[in-house]
């Protein structure tokens, strides 16, 4: 599914689609709506990034079974386990 954000929309908040992206994705994050891993993504971001932004605004990172399923995953395809 795509979303579409009007012109008329960025204009109005002065920000890119980016920078909407990026606070779209914290929001959702903070609801609990996306993993870390999920937001990151969506904001285009790494991960550790992504939680030096969210440190960055006192926000705190709920780490849950997902996301440390995610991160063995990606260990074991990297090779490190």
């Amino acid at each position: 599914m795509s979303v579409a954000i009007p012109d008329e929309i960025l204009a109005a908040t002065r920000m890119t689609e980016a920078e909407m992206k990026l606070e779209i994705s914290v929001m959702l994050f903070q609801k609990e709506k996306l993993t870390l891993a999920q937001a990151s993504r969506f904001a285009g971001m790494n991960r550790i990034a992504f939680q030096h932004l969210l440190a960055s605004r006192q926000i705190p990172v709920h780490y849950d079974v997902e996301d440390f399923e995610q991160d063995i995953k990606n260990l074991r395809q990297m090779g490190r386990l």
